[in-house]
């Protein structure tokens, strides 16, 4: 399936960078994984883990931003971390359906939907697709406070990545999952044309404008540490 075209990816991802970047003011700075190491680990730490998730799973919004840096970064060093899984639940199919019909969506269509994606963000909470299909099916449903609350917790999961660098060959961006490379080109209007696996734990992507196609820009991501974790819990299938 390509998600690139799916109606309700393109209704979804309508905030820009720039907008993102003014709202929450976060400012570029490299990743220091042996401290967010240890801060996630020490039960004594304001970035405890398990406090973290108890957190961003709450209906507030007092998380500041290097919290969600250690929450999103973080999770590589948690047990159940696995960069390569997939959800497929009972009534995949029929949910992912509804995401290729036309709007206006029945309220059954929405209920579907949230269904779904509770139970995906149950089984990982940085299913970026999931989190967008369930603000999409709770503002269908008109359920606005709970929908803002989940799109304040996306747009910081956003600016989090992206402060982590500036999608350049010298400072590309990091990501735990392979799919949030295409989140991220998504979320700046562009479609993946050619993905490139480099050195040193670096995919490059070469993108066109989603409304200019002779735009084109390659995007560079790192996910060294992705993989050495990946190489690290599940060495034969490595």
């Amino acid at each position: 399936m390509n998600k690139n075209r799916i109606y309700i990816s393109l209704v979804l991802l309508v905030l820009s960078a720039l907008a993102v970047s003014a709202q929450y003011k976060f400012k570029v700075s490299e990743l220091d994984f042996d401290k967010i190491k240890q801060e996630t680990l020490n039960p004594n730490s304001r970035y405890y883990y398990p406090k973290l998730v108890k957190s961003f799973k709450s209906n507030d919004t007092i998380m500041n931003f290097e919290a969600y840096r250690n929450l999103y970064y973080g999770f590589v060093f948690q047990e159940d971390y696995n960069p390569f899984r997939h959800n497929d639940f009972e009534g995949k199919d029929e949910v992912e359906a509804l995401y290729y019909k036309n709007p206006p969506l029945s309220r059954e269509d929405c209920d579907k939907i949230a269904r779904y994606a509770e139970m995906a963000l149950d089984d990982n909470l940085f299913d970026i697709d999931q989190l967008n299909y369930y603000i999409y099916a709770l503002k269908e449903k008109k359920k606005y406070a709970r929908a803002a609350v989940r799109q304040y917790r996306l747009d910081k999961l956003i600016a989090a990545i992206m402060s982590s660098g500036r999608g350049t060959e010298d400072e590309p961006w990091v990501v735990i999952f392979p799919e949030h490379e295409y989140t991220i080109i998504n979320f700046l209007g562009y479609v993946a044309k050619d993905h490139q696996e480099l050195d040193g734990g670096i995919d490059c992507i070469n993108a066109v404008n989603d409304k200019d196609p002779k735009k084109t820009r390659d995007f560079y991501f790192d996910v060294s540490q992705m993989l050495k974790e990946t190489a690290r819990k599940f060495p034969d299938d490595f």
